[in-house]
């Protein structure tokens, strides 16, 4: 089996929080997206399980992909994350359905939604999609809960919901959305079973989203999400001052190399080892991972 790069930011055998949290961390520097959103969207759809299934469906892993979303986001990005094998393997029917000819391969493909690593990286791939595509129809910027519509609705689904609710925020959400209505109950009806409007489920949706990527109020930790959004706006200059924006040091580097710390003083046995060791980083890299330490605390 060709090599996959991914696979040296996680070990196989664990999947403690330490070492998803570092998964994602590197997913959210890599792609942009939100890193308490990919958190959040974990914690929803997994509770941070990297081998979670679903009884009901082929929902699979950290985030949940069912076989056809997993092999979809796999053959528009897994090139360019270092897995081209796994996107030249992956093939269109005449149907449109995607298969994968070698049983073995296909076994091994979908195997993958059980790595934090390469599920965090399609995960993020997948909202970064899902971002652009609806902030070209809706005109507007998109905040993380109508990034989570468009993981609950798809991303048709999601435009239709947003631009509904922009209009009629009292309307009906089961009316609209019958069979998301029947498989999400407690999402559509409130508890004495009258009909959620579009705007309550809105509501509802952001609320279970903030509360799961750990903002205040929700009782999550709130030190690690903080530093991507750091590590995104500093970086050291010549004289090993801290230079907003420009860019000159490795931040994904220092961000695993900070989280790595944090996991280590909260005496958390899963650190990434293997990604630590593999980033080896500079010297102006470390002293950047010991300032973003130093700001939050640790």
């Amino acid at each position: 089996m060709p090599y996959n790069p991914l696979s040296s930011l996680t070990s196989s055998s664990a999947t403690g929080s330490g070492r998803i949290q570092s998964a994602i961390a590197f997913a959210s520097q890599k792609t942009g997206v939100d890193f308490n959103y990919l958190l959040g969207q974990a914690k929803l759809e997994s509770g941070l399980h990297a081998d979670a299934k679903s009884g009901s469906s082929t929902a699979t892993g950290l985030y949940q992909f069912v076989e056809q979303s997993w092999l979809g986001v796999m053959k528009q990005h897994g090139a360019e994350n270092g897995m081209g094998w796994v996107a030249d393997a992956i093939h269109a029917g005449p149907n449109g359905r995607l298969t994968v000819s070698d049983p073995g391969t296909k076994r091994a493909i979908l195997a993958l939604r059980n790595d934090p690593a390469t599920a965090s990286l399609m995960a993020a791939e997948h909202a970064s999609d899902n971002r652009d595509a609806l902030q070209t129809s809706l005109g507007r910027d998109i905040t993380p809960t109508d990034l989570y519509m468009a993981h609950f609705l798809g991303q048709g689904g999601a435009r239709s919901f947003l631009s509904a609710m922009a209009s009629n925020p009292g309307r009906s959400g089961a009316s609209m959305f019958p069979a998301a209505a029947r498989a999400n109950h407690s999402i559509f009806y409130a508890s004495d079973g009258s009909a959620r409007t579009l705007s309550q489920i809105y509501e509802r949706l952001g609320t279970k989203l903030s509360n799961a990527s750990g903002t205040p109020g929700s009782g999550g930790t709130t030190a690690l999400p903080s530093i991507p959004s750091l590590l995104a706006s500093t970086t050291l200059g010549a004289g090993n001052e801290v230079i907003p924006g420009s860019g000159e040091t490795s931040t994904s580097a220092a961000a695993m190399w900070a989280h790595a710390t944090l996991d280590r003083l909260n005496g958390t046995t899963t650190t990434t080892t293997a990604a630590a060791t593999m980033l080896r980083p500079t010297p102006n890299t470390a002293r950047l991972a010991y300032m973003l330490l130093a700001s939050l605390g640790g």
